[in-house]
């Protein structure tokens, strides 16, 4: 067990090196607690259109069931604080807003890339202490439940908004996952510090949470705005505001942030001045155009289609005049849904404008 000990003191000192914040070891053995809970959201149709969550149930469900041969998770944390409240930008209506986490390059690659080098680490400490080392590197992408692996690790607890939150980081938080067939001692898990607060379901926009700790996807603007591919509820639009990618209200208001730090990730740090965001300018976005202006950016995943329809709905919602020609360009569009959501802007528009 000491030597196990000394692989993971050793492994903590390397992934800070790496720019991580933190690390820890969580058990992979099935939990009925989180399988259960996987379960009823799905059973209550939660996950809206994310076909893959009931399709990937199974695997989803435990580490072990993914990979048989796991004996410990390595979870690590990354920090992506903003350098300034983004709450405010949701006042200036003519500027589309996207999350803070897809403003700069996609966090995949950065924590992928680290991930890689450090199961290496692993690999080579394991080696060292004649241990048999195998591992598996996974962020985000993968079906892994993360949010609660970390938890178990002691890395955090999944607020009442369903997000990781940290004493150390707050809410704003990358997490990816090494699995490995070695043994190593496993830390203590988190406990729940939300208490009496209810901030992340107050200021929700769309009343996307049923209950706390219940998140229902399909009122979610984060899931609107990314996930979903269809037209968007009318009803759900005018809560949207100038939303174009992603949500952050719910994170921005966690107490906890008054302990976490503007990222030092440079890759993953937020520009000090914001790139293009007018939606005049957006708006007129062709396919070449969007593709290499969000190129190495979460942003580009949506594709142009769907990009679009999110800035009409933003356009929609500004009751700008001078916004009237960039949604009436959309109105002949090929694409249904882009039509839809240009003839709905510009009725909103007019009725603002009349």
């Amino acid at each position: 067990m000491i030597k196990l000990q000394k692989i993971v003191d050793a492994l903590r000192h390397e992934s800070h090196l790496l720019g991580f914040d933190s690390l820890a070891v969580a058990s992979p053995d099935p939990d009925p607690k989180t399988a259960g809970g996987l379960n009823a959201y799905i059973d209550a149709g939660y996950h809206g259109t994310m076909d893959w969550m009931p399709e990937t149930r199974e695997r989803r469900s435990s580490p072990k069931a993914l990979w048989p041969d796991v004996r410990s998770v390595v979870v690590v944390t990354m920090n992506y604080g903003p350098e300034a409240d983004p709450l405010p930008l949701l006042q200036e209506k003519e500027q589309g807003v996207i999350s803070v986490y897809a403003r700069h390059r996609d966090y995949h690659d950065v924590i992928k890339g680290r991930l890689k080098t450090l199961a290496s680490k692993l690999g080579a400490l394991a080696a060292r202490h004649d241990a048999d080392c195998e591992v598996k590197v996974f962020v985000d992408t993968a079906p892994v439940m993360e949010k609660p692996l970390a938890q178990r690790a002691g890395l955090g607890w999944q607020g009442k908004h369903t997000n990781l939150v940290s004493r150390k980081s707050g809410s704003w938080l990358f997490i990816g996952s090494i699995f490995t067939s070695l043994e190593l001692p496993f830390d203590e898990p988190e406990i729940d510090h939300c208490g009496s607060c209810s901030n992340c379901l107050d200021i929700c926009p769309t009343k996307a949470f049923p209950a706390p700790y219940q998140l229902d996807a399909r009122r979610c603007i984060s899931y609107l705005t990314i996930e979903h591919k269809g037209p968007i509820d009318e009803a759900l639009r005018p809560a949207m505001g100038n939303r174009i990618y992603g949500c952050d209200d719910c994170l921005a208001v966690c107490p906890w942030n008054k302990f976490a730090r503007e990222a030092e990730e440079m890759k993953l740090a937020t520009p000090s001045a914001p790139r293009i965001r007018d939606l005049y300018r957006l708006l007129s976005f062709n396919d070449a155009d969007f593709r290499q202006y969000f190129s190495g950016s979460p942003v580009k995943r949506i594709g142009r289609d769907r990009f679009i329809r999110n800035c009409l709905i933003a356009a929609g919602n500004s009751g700008s005049e001078r916004l009237k020609s960039a949604v009436r360009a959309h109105c002949e569009d090929a694409n249904p849904v882009i039509r839809d959501a240009a003839d709905w802007a510009m009725k909103r528009l007019q009725e603002a404008n009349p």
